[in-house]
């Protein structure tokens, strides 16, 4: 426990100060975020916010970084081969994301010219992720709900693996598409994280009811600093945002939410846990899916992902927020009820 907090606590702090040090590193050098425009059918009433810092994500992906590696500097808490190979997929995913995001200040236009070639690049690293767990560590070949053994069903390894690389692409690009509102994505992460951080507590003070959960106390050090990395983040991301997280922090955000639920064996739960994402990426297809039908002339949503539907329909942006994250807070309640109900009937010696 005490890791836990030490690295929940020591990257709170690193997030805090570090994201306030980027947004005065950026506003110096005339860097920020580019908004599409009408021309784009684009968000055109966030206008206004064009030119705020972006990049923010590097302080929450370097602030965990530091809390999980702070929290190991005690002897008897080795570094995890298991976590080496998730902070891996996560630089990667981050790497990306920045390299998208860089090109997207330097070319002063929201999409870049990388966002296509990113996605094929982050779907082959997805299933390259998959396949090295397998590999390197004795993950669980199961797709199940809250444990392998008994709720979940066992499938060869190369589906596992192609069900396993596409979680890790599709979170990574829910939580991208998330992030289009101050705060909504990573107060949104906060309430994943932190229930991951319960989810493998509990699985590693009984390690003996989730044999085949690798290294849990490590993955719940990892989601605390996560969730620290997001909590101190938020402290200026909050609405009215003085910097925004971009896709080097939405890429790495998803890429640790779907690498916990897979090596917590808690994958099903992950659309509960990730409730607002799901939301969001689904309301783009069905925009999508709508549109294409019709010959191109409905949409089901005035505006997608969905978050800007609301807001064109009258509702405040902080309205929209606050509302996304209560039903967020209620699908991360529910996920963590089942879980816990489950671990219960198996201290009692049952089954759900």
């Amino acid at each position: 426990m005490i890791a836990i907090l030490l690295a929940a606590a020591v990257s709170t702090l690193v997030s805090l100060f570090g994201t306030r040090y980027l947004i005065v590193f950026f506003r110096t050098r005339g860097r920020g975020q580019p908004i599409l425009g009408k021309e784009d059918l684009g968000p055109e009433h966030h206008m206004g916010k064009q030119g705020t810092p972006t990049m923010g994500g590097l302080a929450i992906v370097g602030a965990a970084f530091v809390g999980w590696f702070v929290a190991h500097v005690r002897p008897d808490f080795p570094f995890a081969t298991q976590s080496l190979i998730l902070w891996v997929g996560v630089l990667f995913m981050a790497s990306m994301g920045f390299l998208d995001d860089y090109i997207k200040v330097r070319k002063a236009h929201n999409r870049g010219i990388f966002w296509k070639q990113k996605n094929y690049i982050t779907m082959l690293a997805s299933f390259a992720m998959a396949w090295w767990l397998v590999a390197g560590t004795g993950i669980s070949e199961t797709i199940s709900v809250t444990r392998a053994e008994e709720l979940g069903f066992e499938v060869p390894t190369v589906v596992w693996i192609l069900w396993a690389g596409a979680i890790i692409w599709a979170t990574t690009n829910a939580v991208n598409v998330t992030d289009g509102l101050d705060g909504l994505a990573s107060g949104s992460a906060i309430m994943g994280f932190g229930a991951f951080v319960i989810i493998s507590y509990l699985t590693f003070r009984n390690e003996d009811l989730y044999p085949s959960v690798v290294n849990p106390l490590d993955l719940g050090v990892f989601a605390a600093a996560f969730a620290g990395g997001c909590l101190g983040f938020l402290w200026w991301n909050a609405a009215p945002a003085r910097i925004f997280m971009g896709d080097v922090g939405a890429l790495a955000i998803g890429a640790a939410l779907a690498f916990l639920a897979l090596t917590t064996n808690t994958q099903l739960l992950l659309v509960l846990l990730c409730a607002i994402n799901v939301m969001e990426a689904g309301s783009v297809a069905l925009q999508m899916g709508v549109f294409k039908a019709s010959g191109r002339t409905r949409r089901l949503f005035r505006m997608s992902p969905i978050h800007h539907h609301f807001e064109l329909i009258g509702w405040p942006e902080t309205t929209v927020i606050i509302r996304f994250w209560l039903i967020s807070a209620i699908a991360v309640g529910l996920a963590l009820g089942i879980f816990i109900a489950d671990f219960s009937s198996l201290s009692a010696g049952g089954g759900l």
